[in-house]
């Protein structure tokens, strides 16, 4: 029997629960009866999956199956060199808005930052992670981004304090192309146009390294930042479906 699914070591010791998630994103009866299995057999306590939005089977299996729905997960690309037409947004219309590559001694300040804006994730949309817990997490990944996990972190100044960062990776392979990962700006700074400013800065990091696709995932509930990448020229290349399973309720006596 082939396994439909992975332990994931990194998030099970943070979060202090055996988790794992689904590596395909479609079940039928027979995928999910292995899915169950190798979870039992395994002691998983909460299981990820990603699923496909189009495909009837897989939602009603999962809505049948006591999966959580936690989140829908936009992905947005900008292709064909775009990044390096685009427009200086570095001044949004305002003072021009100070952009800079994330040094180590800026760590503390983004800690603060990223524990306070990233609540529209799937983390705190389900209740057995505890919001604390939620916020160490993003801390914790924009501290590792800036160790060396992303390949460029760039942040923004507001009023002489940082305000705001973002994170860029690039991904080698069949499909090379950029990845922005977290995008963060402080509420005492919103409205300021940090955030359109630095996806701007992060395109021209993007075209500087050869890159000529960048991709970046937010939540279907966050149209606010749906709307700035569709401002800053990326288009909606697919959504998928975020369920989170919970077994430790199902094995109770």
């Amino acid at each position: 029997m082939v396994p439909h699914c992975e332990y994931l070591p990194w998030d099970s010791e943070f979060f202090g629960n055996r988790i794992a998630r689904v590596t395909s994103h479609r079940l039928n009866l027979a995928q999910l009866a292995n899915v169950e299995t190798w979870c039992a057999h395994n002691d998983i306590e909460c299981l990820y999956f990603l699923a496909d939005s189009d495909d009837d089977e897989t939602t009603l299996l999962a809505e049948r199956s006591a999966f959580h729905l936690v989140d829908i997960r936009m992905t947005f690309a900008l292709r064909d060199s775009a990044c390096a037409s685009l427009p200086s947004a570095d001044t949004a219309g305002r003072q021009a808005i100070p952009i800079r590559p994330a040094r180590l001694s800026d760590v503390p300040g983004l800690e603060t930052i990223a524990r306070t804006v990233h609540e529209d994730s799937r983390f705190y949309y389900d209740h057995r992670f505890s919001k604390s817990r939620c916020s160490d997490l993003y801390a914790t990944w924009i501290r590792r981004s800036c160790e060396g996990f992303a390949d460029q972190v760039l942040i923004a100044e507001y009023a002489g304090q940082v305000a705001g960062y973002i994170t860029c990776k690039c991904v080698d392979g069949e499909n090379p192309h950029g990845v922005i990962g977290l995008v963060g700006v402080a509420s005492a700074a919103r409205g300021m146009g940090l955030g359109p400013a630095l996806v701007t800065r992060s395109l021209r990091w993007f075209d500087e390294q050869g890159v000529q696709e960048v991709e970046v995932v937010t939540q279907g509930r966050n149209i606010a930042a749906q709307r700035m990448y569709q401002r800053c020229g990326f288009v909606s290349q697919s959504m998928r479906l975020w369920y989170h399973r919970w077994f430790t309720h199902d094995r109770r006596p």
